[in-house]
């Protein structure tokens, strides 16, 4: 590895570790409702993916709790984050 790809590791490593702690903040909304989230994976340009779990899976407010709740957390105490997705 070069050093500024252990750079760039290592950035990216930060900023999942930034992303998983807003995410865990959060999580107890959805858990209330029986629901739970689990991040997939950050890529370098801000996208953030995540798994709907429980009865977040087919829930119509699903959306609505990733675009005002998860998302807008993430930009909020993140600002590298630029979207949030599903997978």
């Amino acid at each position: 590895m070069t050093p500024s790809t252990d750079s760039t590791s290592s950035q990216q490593k930060q900023l999942h570790k930034r992303i998983a702690a807003v995410i865990e903040t959060v999580r107890p909304m959805a858990q209330s409702d029986g629901g739970d989230f689990e991040l997939v994976d950050v890529s370098p340009h801000g996208v953030v993916q995540i798994r709907l779990l429980g009865a977040c899976v087919g829930c119509p407010s699903s959306e609505t709790t990733i675009s005002l709740g998860i998302e807008r957390a993430l930009k909020d105490r993140v600002p590298e984050v630029k979207r949030v997705v599903r997978v």
